[in-house]
């Protein structure tokens, strides 16, 4: 009995009754599980599923990253294809619309925004990123504006092989850079320099978190 397996007894109901409880009841029943085992898998029914369901998209996403050589990449390329690896692995468009509707619920809002922000952490470890003081959170307060707008524009897209999104992507990490392009510009500007030292010293100041590695099932 496993979580995947669950997960993938609820997707043919997704599209009817969303991430309720009528699915994950018909998930259960489908999985050949006990209400009992289920609940020891998801013990927040529906909902863990539909958590299970973003973070599988994110292994799969990592998994294409490490399977491709982004060496003669440009770093702009790199993000772009990371978040294109990462539509290709949202699946269905009516379960990521039916976990959208969830996750902007008041009470699973925060929920939705550390998935959002999990996602964003994946693409920058599986790219490299070593930095360890404000820039690791800058960076991935960043990108999660980026993913979250793409995945809302992916809903609505309706172009063949999703085009229209792939040059909204484009557009999103061309701002990205136009902004890094600026910081760069005040740093070099006289007037402006010493406001800049001063981000620059509150965010050096900044650590990110350890990865904990002695609790069980983390690594």
């Amino acid at each position: 009995m496993s979580l995947d397996a669950l997960l993938d007894a609820a997707l043919p109901h997704v599209a009817f009754d969303g991430w309720s409880p009528e699915t994950f009841a018909a998930a259960v029943r489908d999985a050949e599980m006990t209400p009992e085992e289920a609940r020891a898998i998801a013990p927040r029914g529906a909902l863990d599923l539909a958590v299970a369901h973003h973070r599988r998209g994110d292994r799969e996403m990592a998994e294409k990253l490490e399977q491709t050589d982004l060496s003669e990449m440009r770093f702009r390329d790199k993000v772009a294809i990371a978040l294109r690896f990462r539509l290709e692995s949202l699946g269905d468009r009516e379960a990521v619309r039916r976990a959208s509707t969830l996750f902007a619920l008041p009470m699973h809002a925060p929920e939705g925004g550390r998935l959002v922000w999990e996602t964003a952490d994946h693409v920058w470890t599986a790219l490299g990123d070593e930095s360890r003081d404000g820039n690791w959170y800058s960076k991935r307060a960043i990108l999660s504006g980026v993913w979250a707008a793409t995945a809302l524009y992916w809903l609505g897209d309706d172009s063949p092989d999703h085009v229209e999104t792939n040059a909204f992507i484009d557009r999103r990490i061309e701002d990205v850079m136009r902004f890094e392009k600026l910081k760069g510009q005040l740093r070099q500007n006289p007037l402006t320099r010493p406001l800049m030292q001063m981000q620059d010293t509150v965010f050096g100041k900044m650590r990110a978190p350890s990865r904990r590695t002695d609790v069980p099932g983390m690594s």
